[in-house]
């Protein structure tokens, strides 16, 4: 919790979660999937409006299903909170994200406006994902972005 009880470890923390966060948004836009996988724990499990997903194989497959088939994307985080204790930790952040078409759907654009519920747990001195969760409060433009 961040306020005057929080410790030296749970300041680091925040900053270490923070970073991850940062890496996995700019993964899914740079299309890193390995760099993803690395964030991931093995287990992790996810629902990003499709339902239940468990495997980060799963959740990978699913997100390359989207962002393979459109052109450039941005994902935006912000007003983050980071929740520690111990080994474990929650976030939650904003997260508005912007999908432009290719090809004969150039024109076209996505976007939405949620917030990323995840869950860590630090293994072997790193902070790994082990859960997100998206609640989508909105979407504009065309999901014939993706061609899906």
């Amino acid at each position: 919790m961040i306020g005057i009880d929080m410790t030296l470890d749970d300041v680091i923390a925040h900053h270490q979660i923070a970073r991850q966060l940062a890496e996995f948004a700019r993964a899914m836009d740079e299309r890193d999937w390995s760099r993803i996988a690395e964030i991931l724990v093995d287990d992790a499990v996810a629902d990003v409006g499709e339902g239940r997903l468990d495997g980060s194989a799963a959740f990978i497959a699913t997100l390359r299903r989207y962002l393979d088939t459109c052109g450039p994307t941005q994902h935006l985080l912000g007003n983050l909170i980071v929740d520690v204790n111990g080994d474990e930790a929650q976030s939650r952040c904003y997260v508005s994200d912007m999908h432009l078409g290719i090809g004969e759907r150039k024109h076209l654009t996505f976007a939405t406006l949620g917030d990323y519920h995840d869950r860590w747990r630090k293994i072997d001195g790193c902070w790994r994902m082990v859960e997100r969760i998206k609640h989508n409060r909105a979407h504009v433009g065309s999901f014939d972005v993706f061609q899906i």
